[in-house]
């Protein structure tokens, strides 16, 4: 009989992968996740990062908008420093800031409060309080100047028929900034929605043992209500003033730009200055300096104010 021969078992090895299905097999969930939120990525950056970083460019240069810009270093940046206007518009726009932001917040708390009322008609009267912050900003702008003509307003009328003086609203540069912190306040029903959402995430059971202990609804208030609303305040203010800072189309509507800033530059703010430099005197290069200034001018105070709320804004169970 023959010797068999034995061959030993082989195993085929399976086929060696690329690089692209090693590095897919091993990274897919993130691959999958960045196509999701690719649409958001080409959106950041042609519409976001792209103009930050081209700002930043030619904020360093003399841009009339055509042409080829001229390196100037920080010339812009030193001319600022001596721009009257500039200050002019930087004190306006604080003294805007510094009334309009907490009165919006208080504005909101107490219509938030009286949305929060056990009436049958409630729902009406939030629609009602709500209404005016869904209108376009330039059609408010359009109702204000109307509301507020000096001798066929209403709301002078009603000053009128109190026996108060006529007050020139939009004439009167001791008035005209007042008018605009005024006009902020219409907007105030959508801010004072998400108060009545935090007011209805507070557990009935905090002010029932508070009523039992013989809290008053002051004290109620001031104890149990308005510490656990400290996070939404914290959003609206830093809200308020992002939006504020950037304050533009109300003052262009109702005040005009011929001569801007009217009247005598008491509402010749930040970026109605910023505009006019841009648009109107051809001096990009110098609108962008402004432009990137404010960009951290907001950023500071954001960061400022997020560090101040370290010391009052409780969240629930921390």
């Amino acid at each position: 009989m023959a010797d068999t021969i034995v061959l030993p078992n082989t195993i085929q090895k399976p086929p060696e992968r690329s690089g692209f299905n090693r590095f897919y097999r091993k990274h897919r969930n993130l691959i999958v996740g960045l196509l999701f939120i690719s649409p958001w990525i080409v959106g950041f950056v042609a519409f976001l990062l792209y103009p930050i970083l081209y700002t930043l460019q030619i904020s360093f240069t003399r841009y009339s908008g055509f042409g080829e810009p001229v390196p100037v270093g920080f010339e812009n940046y030193q001319h600022m420093l001596n721009d009257s206007v500039f200050w002019i518009a930087v004190g306006n726009t604080a003294f805007y800031l510094a009334l309009a932001v907490p009165i919006g917040v208080v504005v909101a708390m107490v219509l938030a409060l009286a949305m929060n009322q056990p009436v049958r008609e409630v729902s009406i009267y939030r629609a009602i309080l709500y209404l005016p912050s869904i209108l376009p900003l330039f059609a408010l702008s359009f109702v204000y100047l109307a509301l507020l003509h000096p001798s066929r307003g209403i709301f002078n009328q009603f000053l009128i028929n109190l026996g108060l003086p006529n007050i020139n609203w939009l004439g009167d540069p001791q008035y005209s900034k007042i008018a605009l912190v005024m006009l902020a306040q219409f907007g105030a029903g959508q801010a004072a929605l998400i108060f009545l959402a935090a007011l209805k995430g507070i557990p009935p059971s905090f002010h029932e043992a508070a009523m039992l202990d013989g809290a008053s609804a002051w004290r109620r208030f001031w104890g149990i209500t308005l510490p656990l609303m400290t996070p939404v305040i914290l959003y609206d203010l830093i809200l308020g003033l992002s939006l504020g800072i950037q304050i533009f189309t109300q003052v262009f509507i109702i005040f005009g730009s011929d001569p801007p800033g009217s009247p005598a530059n008491s509402t010749m703010m930040y970026v109605v200055y910023l505009y006019l430099n841009g648009f109107r005197y051809s001096q990009m290069g110098y609108a962008a300096a402004l432009a990137l200034v404010l960009f951290v001018v907001t950023l500071i105070l954001a960061m400022l104010v997020f560090r101040w709320s370290r010391g009052w804004v409780h969240y629930e169970g921390a």
